[in-house]
């Protein structure tokens, strides 16, 4: 299946993408000659059970692990290959992550958590514009003790967007949280791609949530089963499960 945009358009890039961990008998195929191309502004939801590779996937774009085989670049530069130290420049100059649980430091304040990332940024955004995106700023002096989940995966986000990340790769952002909670926190993501412009992946094994993206990439048995395109793109509002 042929990736979607031009690749001259894509700020991701993947070949024959394959992950394998172990060996013999007791491998595991998490990846199997993925071909994507995710282009700059794009929302992209990777959808799929538990177990499928997508969070593999979300791995690899984000220069946490690196391929078995196969190529994967960022604009011209090459992660499949980088070391160590390239790959934390990576993550640290333009990815922002959130995951299914908040990540918080329990004894810092929510602006204390947002600042630790504005500490190794080169161009970050102040604490309270953060803040101010994801509509905490009444909350800046409280710990995550004092607050909702839902505040807290907020929390989660401003500290991935005060870097100003061409990447923000979210895995399950809404899995612990209600439903009304996990709406909104999916408005903020959905803001955060289209006012600022900032490329969006996000991993969900719910299929509901796929009517906000840009493109719909299903992964099964560590492949790409099939990509949509969505007639009409949702705002969080709109969506129901």
């Amino acid at each position: 299946m042929a990736p979607a945009p031009a690749a001259e358009a894509a700020v991701l890039r993947a070949r024959a993408l394959t992950k394998t961990y172990g060996s013999g008998d007791s491998a595991v195929h998490a990846l199997s000659d993925v071909d994507l191309d995710v282009a700059q502004g794009e929302f992209v939801v990777l959808l799929g059970a538990s177990g499928s590779g997508k969070s593999t996937l979300l791995n690899l774009l984000g220069g946490l692990d690196v391929p078995t085989s196969g190529e994967i670049s960022f604009r011209d530069h090459s992660l499949a290959h980088a070391g160590d130290d390239a790959l934390t420049m990576y993550r640290r100059e333009h990815v922002g992550f959130v995951f299914q649980f908040y990540n918080l430091i329990p004894s810092l304040t929510v602006a204390e958590n947002v600042a630790l990332v504005t500490d190794i940024a080169a161009d970050p955004m102040p604490v309270d514009e953060a803040l101010g995106l994801v509509a905490l700023m009444p909350r800046r002096q409280h710990f995550p003790s004092q607050l909702s989940g839902g505040e807290q995966q907020r929390v989660a986000i401003a500290r991935a967007i005060a870097k100003r990340p061409q990447l923000l790769l979210c895995d399950e952002p809404t899995g612990a949280l209600d439903y009304a909670t996990g709406k909104l926190v999916l408005e903020v993501i959905a803001r955060i791609n289209q006012d600022l412009g900032t490329t969006a992946i996000v991993i969900t094994h719910n299929a509901a949530i796929a009517a906000m993206a840009d493109r719909v990439i299903r992964v099964a048995d560590g492949r790409i089963a099939g990509i949509e395109k969505p007639a009409r793109r949702l705002t969080p509002s709109e969506l129901s499960w």
